[in-house]
């Protein structure tokens, strides 16, 4: 039976390429950045994608002591960097609350992979002497959460998962239910990756996932285009403060958003390719709808999974359709992914902070670079310039790899 307590989100931390913390992701999107460029971190010409869009201003000496530092890896750097931010952005010092009734739930599709791949080169040369001392603790997909707890002293569950690219959705999802049914007050949810090394970015080439138009990189990735050829691999992450609606109130807080619904489905079909029919995507959501007991009638904007791959942004488009019917038609949709491109597991959450936020502030985010949109993707694609409207509710989409799809139903604050 759904419990009484209601959950809603008191603070943004944000690593992106577009802009970090709260403001510097509101201020990319608002702006339009494009962040999209061919890739400097390692020498691509072997691959068929050779863009991503890399963060260069990243210093995690502005979030963790130089000591600690030497321990993480980029991945957990990055967890703990948002999750800073998020703690202050809720007016909640590292101090001030209680670490028994506070949950961790983090989402990373690869974890510290990419980290390993870096120390794998060095024990080729030298020898395991060679690799890092703290490798095989980083490379497990907790590492970001648990090294979240230690930071903080977080006593409460603590969880990470690798649900492929909807990891970020699904760390939220489930923190939200936790909250809901009195397992905690209080939690920590969303997701980082830091994907950007040659092993690891060249599989997903090899698989044909990622966009090759490398010549033009700010607007390669080109969600629901009828000229897009798949997504382009980013790196960051974003960690959400839910909190229980009370606990807010009580300590004077105040919320960007209320989280409302949560669905999760699997195609079991393929382990790349959507379900063709997309029911199981289109079921994921309306079981949000149903959790948060919203119509599809007064849902007034959608944000997108939109990758930017031919087959996924039909498939999605097709499962909105079944599940909004005819207000698929009247309801604003866009993807964001053409701005901060696609950090995996860190994606969903990014850009639930960027629903909660165009909730709050009346104002949808366009599809960055959609010219020609594909007659299979017909939908009610937000304006080029994005829109000024005050929507009460959102959708917000997250599908991954092994047909995973996670939806959430998200609420404009309103102390009702």
């Amino acid at each position: 039976m759904k419990a009484d307590r209601r959950v809603v989100i008191t603070g943004i931390g944000a690593i992106t390429p577009i802009g970090s913390g709260r403001e510097g992701l509101w201020r990319g999107v608002k702006a339009g950045t494009l962040a999209g460029r061919s890739i400097s971190r390692f020498d691509a010409s072997p691959f068929r994608s050779q863009v991503a869009m890399e963060i260069s201003d990243f210093d995690p000496l502005d979030y963790i002591d130089e000591r600690k530092t030497h321990r993480l890896d980029r991945y957990s750097q990055f967890a703990i960097a948002a999750s800073k931010q998020a703690l202050h952005d809720a007016g909640l010092s590292e101090t001030c609350f209680d670490r028994e009734t506070t949950a961790i739930y983090l989402g990373s599709a690869l974890g510290g992979i990419a980290f390993a791949e870096q120390q794998h080169e060095r024990f080729l040369t030298g020898g395991i002497k060679a690799a890092a001392p703290m490798l095989a603790l980083a490379v497990f997909g907790g590492a970001g959460a648990t090294n979240v707890s230690i930071e903080f002293g977080i006593n409460g569950p603590v969880i990470g998962n690798a649900n492929s690219c909807a990891s970020g959705v699904v760390a939220i999802g489930e923190a939200f239910r936790l909250i809901r049914s009195g397992g905690a007050s209080l939690a920590l949810a969303g997701g980082a990756e830091a994907p950007l090394a040659p092993l690891t970015f060249g599989a997903f080439s090899v698989i044909k996932a990622m966009t090759t138009h490398n010549d033009d990189p700010q607007h390669a990735c080109r969600p629901f285009d009828q000229d897009r050829d798949g997504f382009m691999m980013g790196e960051g992450a974003a960690v959400l403060i839910l909190e229980e609606l009370e606990h807010a109130l009580e300590r004077g807080a105040r919320p960007h958003a209320e989280v409302l619904g949560y669905g999760l489905t699997n195609d079991a079909y393929h382990m790349t390719e959507p379900l063709p029919s997309a029911k199981q995507a289109a079921r994921a959501i309306e079981q949000a709808l149903d959790d948060a007991e919203i119509s599809p009638a007064q849902i007034g904007y959608l944000n997108a999974h939109a990758t930017g791959t031919p087959l996924g942004d039909a498939a999605e488009a097709a499962a909105i359709r079944l599940a909004l019917q005819k207000h698929a038609d009247t309801t604003y949709v866009s993807g964001t992914k053409g701005l901060h491109g696609h950090p995996l597991g860190a994606t969903g959450a990014i850009e639930t902070a960027i629903t909660a936020m165009a909730l709050n502030r009346g104002w949808l985010p366009p599809t960055a670079n959609l010219v020609c949109p594909d007659s299979a993707c017909e939908l009610n694609h937000v304006p080029p310039c994005g829109q000024q409207i005050e929507a009460d509710y959102a959708i917000k989409n997250s599908f991954g790899f092994g047909g995973i799809n996670a939806s959430l139903v998200l609420g404009r604050w309103r102390n009702l």
